[in-house]
């Protein structure tokens, strides 16, 4: 536990949250800043600052309480369908050092966009040119 996480904070219990689901390795609680009704944060219990960090026990781990999260956000407010989604690192928009994934509901005509409305970069790149960085 990292003593100045807000995150780390909410897991010892230090700060109320709205919990959606827990076990042993993930807690899921509702934003406190939601962009729609659920918008859920899940986070491991021990404190990741970024998915470099997460080793691949604790990742498979972390997929399965998310699907779990999912599955319960589904139930329990029926959405017309969800945006699932991570940032990684400052520039990405992460606020919070302490790795988490966003579980955004979504409801017919709500405004919303999907994972391309995030960033329209000018200039992308020809995208042969960067497959070919990967070879």
């Amino acid at each position: 536990m990292q003593t100045d996480c807000l995150f780390c904070k909410i897991v010892a219990g230090k700060i109320p949250s709205y919990t959606v689901y827990q076990d042993d390795f993930v807690l899921a609680f509702l934003d406190i800043h939601p962009c729609s009704k659920g918008h859920t944060v899940i986070i491991p219990k021990e404190h990741f600052t970024d998915v470099q960090e997460i080793t691949d026990e604790a990742w498979n781990r972390l997929a399965s309480g998310l699907k779990k999260v999912i599955d319960r956000v589904e139930v329990v407010l029926q959405p017309d369908a969800l945006n699932v989604g991570l940032n990684d690192r400052p520039i990405a928009g992460q606020a919070i050092g302490h790795v988490h994934w966003h579980i955004i509901p979504r409801y017919a005509g709500d405004g919303g966009g999907s994972m391309h409305s995030i960033v329209r970069q000018q200039n992308p790149g020809d995208v042969e040119k960067t497959a070919a960085l990967f070879k």
